[in-house]
């Protein structure tokens, strides 16, 4: 099929060897359209769609391949170019004194075609030259078309030496942007640079993540399509699967096409596709009925009238895709329609369109075709297909853009004045001699205004300025398609402003209002994050609950993020909480009672204080060194007391309070009980003979008294002084709360201060211990051993209770070892000497006081 260069290129070297005429190899090509002019301008449409493959045996010329399937909107183009001639040639201000004539071939879509209407236009019709280097004057200055990208770039690639301007109304591959390839390219149509990313933008609009996409087998659809794939691959969007087809493929090849379609998961499909190609999938897709899908288009098929048909609307209906912006072109009408019969008699293209239009013979020989003659009477007044109908003038006013563009940049030829500059003097011609590169050169500054409105010029790629329109295939009340605008696409915009929807309601594939969804899976819902599935795109994922103590508040999140420490997630986990704040509270049950305790042992302290100073002349009370007993009392009151300090939210006082007050308190009740067990000591040992121990008694009791809790005083004071305890937040121990508590500040401060009182009562006991068997009636140590066995039985088991109890209950067992010991002190001490004081006063008397047992030695 894609011989023909090769045969051209063997024409070409077997006339180089020709010394005095360079011969046409072949026969002539004419063009389809003529007229003569000062100016020629070539034009190059696929008038028939379809051409018929020609066998090569490479030992004989080969015919010329066969054109059919006529194609009333490409027949509708040329016109429009012959009509915009006419029109130029009419006018007295545009190229005045000058006519513009034309040559418009038929290249069927047939790249091999393309090419030989190309050396058609630029050699001639002449079958031999008297040169013998076998070179003359291109008879054309500028060729308008082609319509495919394909041919165009074959087009442009053959005459791109020469300098020969081509202005394509229909082309367009991004590839034809490329100046150092196609230098004198130039079109009236955005590229595809812009629609595919145009698409891109579409999609991503409407949620659609998850697309099929369907493109033409040539440079159209490939260049197309890997643009829209590497732009929607950067936005997010997924394609599920990307097949290519071409109009001469074989049925099974469109059929196995269509059956990946219709086995897809995707719901939107783009389709890159050219005219020709449309025409055959949407047969096989009507075949295999497949339905309920959202087709998006390009703008080489989506305001085709040929394809929007009441049959291809059951299985497109809804179809939306961008297109250039449609405009008006006043006479074109009139025009078209204004054919005359003679005109079609002696022009076969035209005779075949008005069989076709018809469905007549003009020939009384040919009845095989359409069985019946034409009257001569038809009238394409009346007459509704693509050809007449203007209501949709897109690509038409393309070419009439590109006619225009061809004149305007010839008047700025002709009008130039020359200056001393040699270049520019170049540039510069009159009307009777100038060259096609001269032309290409005022191409590219060419600036106007159509009768329109509408502005032409090109920029430094020989592409307008892309702007679309996007519409929408909707049914009228008469059962007819009509391409609604939906929305438009700037390029010349911001990226923010390029594409904007109107307030025009969308028929959907479904025939229903609610948009289609197209997607891989689900959207993830907060709480959840995407996990993608091995294999897949990244549209495919599976949705995975964060994890304990993460959330992700947003709809498909990549990742879950971890709560602030403060805070904690919901059960949903999809918002952080804050935290539920513990500590014992006075108004809580167990804070509640631990306060009354404290309190209730306070009163009692107090009031066995009253009760002893009531009766501080009697003996029982004078042989317990009183004042020692009303300090011991005074301090245990303090001891209940300090116990509220833990109770309530903790503050920078409380805390300091807590274990300062606590370790002094304490101490001086341990002091206390030193004292009188030293006491007791020394008492027995003065009443061995000649030991004056008695006499220090006194001096050694105050020295217990105020030098044991002066250096816990100290100690505490250096404490508060370097690092002092402080409320801490701790958000470790449990995830869902946090725990307000005391941090002791400096460690090593809180072991000294607790160490120190744990010293004081170790020896306390041990001293307690050894006067445990001195007389009975008068000595207390052995109430001394039991409260001081109770005191660190009590802060012994209190170490592994406090360790292994959480939260506020940390705080509860410690006030708890409080209360129990300072209940164990007052009790063991004082409940024996009150019960004989209220209940046994007969035994009040100095004489029981004085009573001895045998002694044990020390």
């Amino acid at each position: 099929m894609y011989h023909w260069p090769i045969v051209l290129l063997f024409s070409l070297m077997k006339a180089s060897t020709e010394k005095l005429f360079c011969t046409l190899q072949g026969k002539a090509e004419f063009p389809q359209l003529s007229k003569d002019g000062h100016i020629i301008i070539g034009g190059a449409f696929s008038i028939h769609s379809k051409a018929s493959s020609t066998q090569f045996s490479f030992d004989t010329y080969p015919d010329s391949p066969k054109c059919n399937s006529l194609n009333f909107r490409e027949l509708r183009f040329a016109q429009t170019m012959i009509f915009a001639i006419e029109e130029i040639n009419n006018n007295t201000q545009l190229l005045p004194g000058i006519s513009l004539g034309y040559k418009i071939y038929d290249t069927c879509g047939f790249i091999p075609l393309s090419l030989r209407a190309t050396m058609g236009l630029v050699n001639g019709q002449d079958e031999s030259f008297s040169n013998s280097s076998c070179t003359q004057t291109s008879t054309i200055h500028a060729i308008i078309g082609e319509s495919e990208s394909s041919s165009t770039i074959a087009m442009t690639a053959t005459i791109g030496p020469f300098r020969i301007p081509v202005i394509s109304h229909f082309a367009t591959c991004a590839c034809l942007s490329n100046k150092n390839e196609f230098p004198a390219f130039f079109r009236t149509i955005p590229s595809d640079y812009y629609q595919s990313r145009a698409l891109v933008q579409l999609v991503k609009h409407f949620g659609w993540i998850w697309v099929g996409a369907i493109r033409s087998d040539n440079d159209y659809g490939n260049f197309g399509m890997a643009t829209f794939m590497n732009a929607a691959q950067k936005e997010g969007v997924c394609i599920e699967y990307s097949e290519a087809i071409h109009r001469s493929d074989s049925k099974e090849k469109i059929a196995k096409t269509v059956n990946i379609i219709r086995k897809s998961t995707s719901k939107v499909i783009i389709a890159f596709l050219a005219q020709g190609e449309m025409e055959v999938l949407i047969q096989e897709i009507a075949l295999q009925n497949v339905t309920g899908l959202q087709w998006i288009g390009s703008e080489s098929w989506v305001t085709s009238r040929q394809l929007a048909t009441e049959e291809s609307f059951q299985v497109l209906g809804g179809v939306i895709g961008f297109t250039i912006r449609k405009s008006v072109i006043t006479g074109l009408k009139e025009f078209l329609i204004n054919l005359q019969m003679s005109e079609v008699i002696g022009n076969a293209l035209l005779k075949e369109f008005w069989e076709a239009a018809f469905s007549c013979t003009l020939s009384a020989q040919d009845t095989k075709t359409y069985s019946k003659a034409c009257s001569g009477s038809e009238s394409l007044i009346n007459l509704n297909n693509t050809y007449t109908d203007t209501s949709e003038l897109r690509i038409s006013n393309n070419v009439y853009k590109a006619v225009y563009a061809v004149a305007h940049s010839l008047h700025n030829l002709f009008s130039c004045s020359k200056s001393q500059d040699s270049f520019t003097d170049k540039k510069c011609s009159n009307k009777t001699t100038f060259e096609p590169w001269q032309v290409t050169h005022f191409l590219k500054t060419v600036n106007f205004t159509t009768k329109s409105g509408e502005k032409v010029n090109f920029d430094e790629n020989g592409d307008p300025t892309a702007k679309y329109e996007l519409v929408n295939w909707q049914n009228d009340q008469d059962g007819l398609t009509k391409f609604v605008t939906v929305g438009f696409y700037d390029a010349s915009l911001p990226v923010e402003e390029q594409f904007v929807m109107n307030n025009v309601s969308i028929i959907w594939a479904t025939r229903k209002d609610k948009r289609p969804e197209s997607v891989c899976s689900e959207s993830c819902l907060p709480g959840t994050r995407k996990a993608v599935q091995k294999g897949k795109p990244v549209c495919c994922f599976d949705c995975i609950p964060c994890a304990e103590g993460e959330i992700s508040n947003s709809t498909d999140a990549i990742d879950c993020f971890t709560c602030h420490s403060e805070y904690w997630p919901n059960e949903k986990r999809d918002t952080c909480l804050l935290k539920n704040v513990e500590f014992l509270s006075f108004t809580e049950n167990m804070g509640l009672l631990l306060t009354v305790i404290s309190l209730f042992g306070a009163i009692t302290s107090i009031i066995v204080l009253l009760i002893f100073y009531w009766h501080k002349d009697t003996p029982i009370v004078k042989a317990n060194n009183s004042e020692l007993s009303f300090l011991l009392l005074l301090s245990l009151t303090f001891c209940f007391l300090c116990s509220l300090a833990f109770t309530g939210e903790p503050s920078n006082w409380s805390c300091m309070l807590r274990h300062t007050a606590f370790g002094i308190t304490f101490v001086c009740c341990v002091s206390c009980l030193l004292g009188k067990t030293v006491v007791v000591l020394m008492a027995f040992r003065s009443t061995i003979p000649g030991n004056n121990v008695k006499k220090y008694s006194g001096p050694v009791q105050r020295l217990c008294v105020f030098i044991c809790p002066g250096i816990q005083l100290i100690l505490c004071i250096f404490w508060l002084l370097l690092s002092p305890p402080f409320p801490k937040k701790n958000v470790s121990y449990f995830k869902e709360k946090i725990l307000l508590e005391c941090d002791v500040g400096s460690i090593v401060a809180f072991y000294a201060v607790m160490g120190y009182l744990g010293l004081l009562s170790i020896l306390c006991f041990i001293l307690a211990f050894l006067a445990r068997k001195l007389p009975d009636n008068f000595n207390e140590a052995k109430y001394i051993t039991f409260s001081m066995l109770i005191f660190c039985a009590v802060w012994i088991t209190f170490v592994p209770a406090y360790i292994s109890s959480p939260g506020k209950y940390t705080v509860a067992v410690e006030i708890f070892a409080i209360l129990a010991s300072s209940f164990g002190l007052l009790f063991c001490i004082f409940a024996p000497k009150c019960y004989v004081i209220l209940f046994k006063p007969e035994a009040n008397t100095k004489r029981n006081m004085i009573g001895k047992m045998p002694s044990k030695s020390l």
